[in-house]
């Protein structure tokens, strides 16, 4: 992929479509990610436990914001996401990704409100 707007795009369907495989293979082979319900972790652990705890997610994309000579990037999207226990909770999302030379995601930072999100995830997993 040659461009960060197709990189946000592909991210965004590959995820969606809970394809974890496909979503990984954007990210470089010590790509990670901080979440702040999962914390860090690299890209693979972060993307198997996200889908062992959802049952369904939609996304909407709600604008990619680049930065000019720069390797760092934002997706603003709202995320709707069904847990494994049928619960569901929308909020909006920023991830901020920042790409290594070969255009493969080196970090991805997730920023958003996680006060009911916490809750939910906390119970799934007692």
């Amino acid at each position: 992929m040659t461009n960060k707007t197709e990189i946000a795009n592909k991210y965004l369907e590959f995820l969606e479509n809970g394809n974890m495989e496909k979503v990984i293979n954007l990210f470089d082979e010590n790509g990670i990610v901080e979440s702040p319900i999962y914390g860090i972790k690299k890209a693979t652990l972060f993307y198997r436990e996200l889908n062992n705890d959802t049952s369904n997610s939609k996304l909407q994309l709600k604008g990619i914001f680049e930065q000019n000579d720069s390797n760092n990037f934002a997706i603003f999207f709202t995320y709707k996401w069904t847990l494994k226990n049928n619960k569901v909770v929308e909020f909006d999302v920023v991830d901020i990704i920042e790409l290594n030379s070969e255009n493969k995601i080196k970090k991805l930072k997730i920023i958003y409100d996680t006060v009911i999100t916490r809750k939910l995830v906390k119970e799934l997993n007692e």
